[in-house]
């Protein structure tokens, strides 16, 4: 279906999302020592791009790519974005061209969104936000809240109320492996959700289990979200005991 001059292909849209780390790999095999390092602008381009084209296909409307606080020049990333696309292609063996033709219309608005960003920023300044009120705000939430790393899989900030529910501090939740918080069979549920926040960019809510620092299980309401800042994108994950149900 076409709405909007975007071909809408829920199919492939899915398939994209759930084979993104074998696309991931055989485009690092490909780029070899041109593959940009997790943290670098190049490689936070092409999240948003693989996000922007996942929910252009799945929704077939035409709404630019999110763009905000993505500093990196269109020059510098096209050749990573061409390369993605063809090697989705290439995985895709007999539906190549029907990939190919689907998503690169989509890398060229998404380049093309990357120049018309470039005049705004030159005349835009430093960005202003009410960083401490925010802060002081979650940690007045009663419901645990976490933000996970997805590429490193870390904790890099959490209120008081998650320190309470792990039985640690916020303190020592700051820089841990999330691992170290997750039974071991509710490991890969909990990172194939983080991959899709990552990459489908909605707010996904799940019921799941955890562990607290002494190893004792605890059932939970799970709400996802995701959010990006200079390169780095985090899982933002509010935490709610499901049902008063105890600790295993």
């Amino acid at each position: 279906m076409v709405e909007g001059g975007v071909v809408r292909d829920p199919q492939l849209a899915a398939w994209l999302v759930g084979r993104r780390r074998v696309l991931e790999h055989a485009l690092a095999a490909r780029l070899g020592e041109r593959w940009p390092a997790p943290g670098a602008l190049e490689a936070e381009a092409l999240r948003r791009f693989r996000t922007f084209a996942a929910a252009a296909l799945q929704r077939g409307d035409g709404t630019p790519p999110s763009l905000d606080g993505l500093r990196v020049q269109e020059r510098s990333v096209a050749p990573l974005i061409e390369t993605w696309c063809e090697v989705a292609a290439e995985q895709a063996g007999p539906r190549a061209a029907a990939v190919r033709a689907s998503l690169s219309p989509l890398a060229e608005r998404f380049r093309a969104a990357l120049r018309d960003q470039a005049p705004a920023r030159r005349r835009s300044g430093a960005p202003r936000t009410g960083r401490r009120a925010v802060v002081a705000a979650i940690d007045r939430v009663a419901d645990a809240y976490l933000a996970i790393d997805v590429d490193a899989r870390r904790i890099v900030d959490a209120n008081p109320a998650a320190g309470s529910l792990l039985a640690t501090t916020r303190d020592a939740l700051l820089g841990a492996d999330a691992e170290t918080f997750l039974p071991a069979g509710e490991r890969d549920g909990w990172w194939a959700e983080l991959d899709a926040v990552a990459e489908g960019g909605d707010t996904r809510r799940f019921p799941a289990r955890i562990a607290d620092a002494h190893g004792g299980e605890l059932a939970v309401e799970t709400s996802l979200t995701r959010y990006a800042r200079r390169g780095q994108v985090l899982a933002l994950a509010l935490l709610r005991p499901r049902g008063g149900a105890p600790r295993a």
